[in-house]
């Protein structure tokens, strides 16, 4: 019965919260992401506003409702499960509060997860059309000013590359340009291709098709590694919640052991109220490490 209580309760304060409406009349949807958008603005740093943006173009983006959604979910899970730790309304909604409070940071994960797979699956369309133009044109500046003009190629590689071709033509070199592409993305695969063209620039190489289709043919390998790396880096994070959330309702068993008389007495003990915290914190932080680890490096070589 205590538990179907806090559960009630929690979940009519978010519904009510988000139900609330402007004095003009603006809907729950709007609201929500008028007020958000202003703290957003205000507080996010310039470099994940712009993966955000990208976020947003990809249409990858959550919607007001389903963030709505993610807060109710996450305030009632985390108001359940520590009310059957500590059987105390209040601190169950102090950590329902808490577990709504991280989900800016998931966001921020989540993000920049998403522009990563973009950026690498760009990185691979950028490397191997480069090597299919040169096959064709022999030159490096003719061969990323046809993947330019292709239209394979989005925001931001696609101004990297015009910014390449630009500096190719001030410096009448190809070195600088390299530069400038190794350094913007620290990628096997980028530094490789591009350490084969300057090596044919430099000394007139004039047999390349072996070179360029052994080139093409390790990116295609890099590639199928990363992505098989994705796949079951997926589903390890699925076996990884899972068992996140059980270890959280281990307290049950503790309670079936010991009885429910005595497990309320243990809980006036001050020390057995921190021990039990230090339980929900410590599964609590695991739990966002194993995030964190998910949603970096992703496409990473």
């Amino acid at each position: 019965m205590g538990v179907a209580l806090v559960f009630i309760i929690v979940t009519l304060i978010i519904i009510f919260i988000f139900i609330y409406r402007s004095a003009n009349g603006e809907n729950v949807y709007k609201y929500v992401s008028d007020k958000t958008s202003f703290i957003y603005e205000k507080v996010a740093p310039y470099s994940f506003k712009t993966i955000r943006e990208k976020v947003k173009e990809l249409g990858q983006e959550y919607t007001t409702r389903q963030y709505i959604i993610e807060i109710v979910g996450f305030a009632t899970i985390a108001a359940v499960i520590t009310y059957l730790y500590f059987y105390n309304l209040l601190i169950s909604v102090i950590y329902a509060l808490a577990a709504v409070a991280a989900i800016p940071y998931l966001t921020y994960l989540r993000c920049k997860r998403i522009y990563s797979e973009f950026i690498f699956e760009q990185v691979q369309v950028y490397t191997t059309n480069t090597i299919m133009e040169f096959a064709t044109t022999q030159s490096f500046v003719k061969a990323l000013e046809g993947v330019y003009e292709s239209g394979v190629l989005e925001d931001p590689v696609k101004s990297d590359v015009k910014v390449m071709i630009d500096m190719a033509y001030e410096n009448g070199t190809i070195d600088q340009s390299l530069s400038f592409m190794d350094a913007k993305y620290d990628f096997y695969m980028i530094k490789n291709m591009h350490q084969l063209f300057l090596q044919i620039t430099n000394e007139g190489a004039q047999d390349t098709a072996e070179s360029l289709e052994n080139m093409s043919q390790d990116i295609d390998m890099l590639v199928e590694g990363v992505y098989r790396d994705r796949i079951d880096r997926a589903s390890f994070h699925k076996k990884f919640l899972q068992f996140g959330i059980i270890l959280y309702f281990m307290v049950m068993l503790v309670q079936f052991l010991l009885g429910s008389e005595r497990y309320m007495e243990m809980l006036k003990i001050w020390y057995i109220q921190l021990l039990l915290h230090g339980i929900v914190l410590l599964n609590t932080y695991f739990l966002l490490k194993g995030e964190k680890y998910y949603n970096e490096n992703v496409g990473a070589e």
